[in-house]
């Protein structure tokens, strides 16, 4: 190779850049997901978000409902907090029905490429949440402060 062929080859290697091949790459810009990929696994992360949100709704219930034990019978006002635990860990497991429902639809939507957003799962379970949380303050500033035992300050 002549000294004319060997400068125009290097000045043509500084104005495109350094040679990348597939060795000097990092391994995630060799493998990057497709967006398919990408659509499946936030999918999946919001059906666990959801999962998350229904056990945190069956927790609540449940707790609520157990509250009923440590108030005494006699305090007027104590009747229904079993009843609100139990629409909050109903509504958790509906929660936990729907969005596994809805995880499967939403997956069989992106691998037939056909998914559009719906707001009215949102909006409904938004409303559902909303009126529970209002039951739930109710409950919790109607009933005085007498309980058995020492278990409040």
């Amino acid at each position: 190779m002549t000294d004319s062929n060997a400068s125009l080859q290097s000045s043509a290697r500084e104005a495109t850049g350094p040679e990348v091949g597939p060795e000097s790459a990092p391994a995630a810009a060799r493998t990057k997901p497709s967006s398919r990929t990408r659509d499946h696994l936030a999918n999946e992360r919001t059906y666990l978000a959801w999962m998350r949100t229904a056990i945190a709704l069956i927790g609540f219930g449940v707790l609520i409902a157990r509250l009923r034990y440590l108030i005494s019978p006699d305090v007027p006002g104590t009747g229904y907090g079993w009843a609100l635990g139990m629409m909050l860990a109903c509504i958790g497991l509906l929660t936990v029905l729907l969005s596994t429902w809805h995880y499967f639809s939403v997956q069989q939507a992106i691998d037939s490429d056909t998914y559009e957003p719906n707001n009215r799962w949102i909006l409904l379970f938004s409303l559902v949440v909303t009126l529970m949380g209002t039951g739930v303050l109710y409950v919790l500033f109607s009933v005085p402060s007498t309980v058995k035992g020492d278990l409040l300050f």
